[in-house]
């Protein structure tokens, strides 16, 4: 059996330089596949998968079915935005 390797990208540097830094740990016992969410795809197989695990931000590296922990972002939010000040005069 092997251990599931999945990166999500949306072909930024950030993101090449992840899925390139996963290729080159990967061993044999690792099968790597890349989404690029940019992509469209007849069956929108890799924004159906992101959904499954919850990405939010891209790059994001799952394995065995779990988001890495350096990968968890909960993503922008109204709430966020508005903490920052966005909306707010000055």
């Amino acid at each position: 059996m092997k251990r599931k390797v999945e990166v999500f990208k949306a072909g930024c540097p950030l993101c090449e330089d992840t899925v390139a830094l996963v290729q080159s740990l990967a061993c044999p016992s690792c099968e790597v596949t890349v989404y690029d969410l940019r992509a469209g795809y007849a069956t929108n197989v890799c924004r159906e998968r992101a959904k499954e695990f919850g990405v939010t931000s891209v790059p994001t590296v799952v394995i065995g079915g779990r988001i890495l922990d350096c990968c968890m972002r909960t993503g922008v939010s109204a709430g966020a935005l508005r903490a920052a000040g966005i909306g707010q005069a000055l």
